[in-house]
């Protein structure tokens, strides 16, 4: 998944470690975290999965992609390691899961509960919000205009801006 561009703007944020991850101190990182560009183990008995909220954008053939983090059970991840490159894998029923990835346009998204519905073999899951109200599943149902798209490429300009500011105190 290249990052697609339209009219200067990004149609696609990424996340590359899930929060609990940065938790945990630097020191500790090799003993503690397993992780790839897909997956990540804390702990032996934490289990993070990659994946996307694909938001439809008006007008457009490809969507808007959040790529997140969210936490699966043992039983689940390790089912989705065994089907892994299994083709067909997209057919079984999609799965809880909480997302471990702050998305600050939409407030506090920790914890959000998830489905996560597993692709085809290359794919990374899609996510879709459990609470069919919340601001993330309105896009996700609704689609969002590339206006929508522009405003969240100032605000995401401005939140790691703002990031860069706090680390540098």
């Amino acid at each position: 998944m290249g990052n697609e561009v339209v009219d200067g703007l990004p149609l696609s944020y990424s996340v590359k470690v899930p929060l609990a991850a940065t938790a945990v101190p630097v020191e500790e990182i090799e003993q503690r975290v397993v992780i790839t560009p897909d997956q990540c183990v804390i702990d032996n008995r934490d289990f993070y999965l990659r994946g996307r909220f694909a938001i439809p954008v008006i007008g457009l053939d490809q969507p808007f992609i959040w790529g997140v983090w969210v936490e699966v059970s043992p039983k689940n991840f390790i089912r989705t390691n065994e089907l892994w490159t299994t083709e067909g894998r997209e057919n079984e029923p999609p799965f809880p899961g909480w997302l471990n990835t702050q998305m600050p346009l939409f407030g506090n998204t920790y914890n959000l509960e998830v489905s996560v519905q597993t692709q085809v073999v290359g794919r990374r899951p899609h996510f879709t919000p459990v609470d069919q109200d919340h601001p993330l599943a309105v896009e996700q149902r609704n689609g969002i205009t590339m206006e929508r798209v522009r405003e969240i490429a100032e605000l995401m300009k401005r939140s790691v801006e703002t990031a860069s500011l706090s680390d540098a105190e």
